[in-house]
């Protein structure tokens, strides 16, 4: 049986959800990799490690996608990399508590593509509320019902 392992495009990823990924890790024994064009820092733990990627658009994207295989696991707020990751048979969370699916993935990018139209016309979209904690909760119950089924 292939063991989970658990990537985050870990640029963006709010701190408060890269905590809640570190006690899932040790409690669970899961692997665990944050990928950034930055350094990032981790708590010393044999299920835990950072990657540090060169600078650019995408690169810690690619990294994940290169990296990942089905039954994985990917915690994303970027879409494209979600359905790249689903496209590889692995699941896709993002710091909300979203599941990205097969069904809802094409829905999703068609809503960020017309945002990105929207606002590349000079449409004020205005950003994502900041993370609630509902939010937070929504995230840890769906990573303990993953990690559960795994």
């Amino acid at each position: 049986m292939n063991t989970m392992r658990i990537w985050v495009d870990a640029d963006a990823c709010p701190k408060v959800i890269k905590e809640i990924l570190f006690r899932a890790a040790e409690r669970v024994h899961v692997p665990l990799t944050l990928v950034a064009n930055q350094p990032i820092q981790v708590p010393g733990s044999r299920y835990i490690r950072s990657i540090q990627v060169a600078a650019g658009f995408d690169v810690a994207d690619n990294h994940i996608v290169q990296q990942v295989e089905a039954g994985d696991l990917v915690i994303t707020a970027d879409i494209p990399l979600a359905a790249e990751a689903i496209a590889n048979g692995a699941m896709a969370l993002n710091p909300r508590g979203d599941l990205y699916t097969e069904e809802n993935i094409r829905q999703r990018l068609s809503m960020r593509d017309f945002m990105d139209t929207l606002r590349s016309s000079g449409i004020d979209t205005g950003g994502p509320a900041s993370l609630s904690q509902a939010d937070r909760q929504a995230f840890a119950n769906q990573l303990d019902r993953l990690l559960v089924n795994r």
